[in-house]
């Protein structure tokens, strides 16, 4: 027992394993990687929801006392992740009693904590010394809740992780993940994923049309439904070459 716990906690796709899952190659990477930040840029049911709970689990169970954040642009959205965690945690809750549990909290008697949040910035000041911040559907929590959060892991050096589909040009998902800045980037489109069927992803897209399609399933930031002027035409119209006028 002592073995296979060390094992698990050297290697976090057991957890995975526990629970009758086999990690994809891309999964495995990122439940073995320590990179501080990462984005996770996903078609939908390509498992994102699923490694990100299990990492939250690993975290809890062996580098306690961690405090792990789970946060969406709804409590609903949180909870259901939350939820995915229970489900990995009601397989090692022998090794890891709980302390106090609820419908949106776990604490461990090793003095771990998972919480679950809605993306309201006037709900989450007060956390500090985060272990582990999971934006949940991240390319929707807008800008200003994700400037709020990240404070709080300046002292302690926690994790990020971003996971979400495209959601169109904009907001610090899009503009993160086309920086320069140091982050573990991984994109898995639905033909990355052995899980969704050629023929569903034909009805698709016919069913949904290019433009759903290209953001659901190609993880592809195309342009908003509601934009006069596209993206790199506004961009085009910046230019460092005219200095700026003052006082006019």
């Amino acid at each position: 027992m002592l073995a296979d716990d060390l094992a698990t906690a050297l290697d976090a796709t057991r957890i995975m394993a526990r629970a009758g899952l086999s990690a994809d190659p891309w999964q495995a990477d990122l439940l073995r990687s320590r990179a501080p930040r990462a984005l996770l840029l996903c078609t939908r049911q390509a498992g994102k929801s699923t490694v990100t709970a299990a990492l939250a689990l690993a975290e809890a169970l062996y580098r306690p006392p961690a405090l792990i954040l789970l946060l969406s642009p709804s409590l609903r959205q949180s909870g259901e992740l939350f939820r995915k965690v229970m489900s990995f945690y009601t397989l090692f809750a022998k090794q890891a009693p709980a302390e106090a549990e609820t419908a949106l909290k776990l604490d461990l008697r090793n003095g771990s904590r998972i919480v679950s949040l809605p993306g309201k910035e006037e709900t989450i000041r007060g956390y500090s010394g985060v272990s582990l911040l999971i934006l949940d559907e991240a390319a929707r929590v807008p800008d200003e809740l994700y400037y709020s959060v990240r404070p709080m892991l300046a002292v302690s050096g926690g994790r990020l992780i971003g996971l979400s589909t495209p959601f169109g040009k904009r907001g610090w998902f899009f503009d993160t993940w086309q920086s320069a800045a140091d982050w573990q980037r991984v994109k898995v489109t639905a033909h990355d994923c052995p899980r969704i069927a050629p023929d569903f992803l034909a009805e698709e897209r016919a069913a949904l049309g290019d433009f759903w399609y290209r953001q659901e399933y190609l993880c592809e930031f195309v342009e908003t439904t509601d934009q006069v002027f596209g993206y790199d035409v506004v961009e085009a119209a910046f230019t460092a070459n005219v200095k700026p006028l003052f006082g006019v």
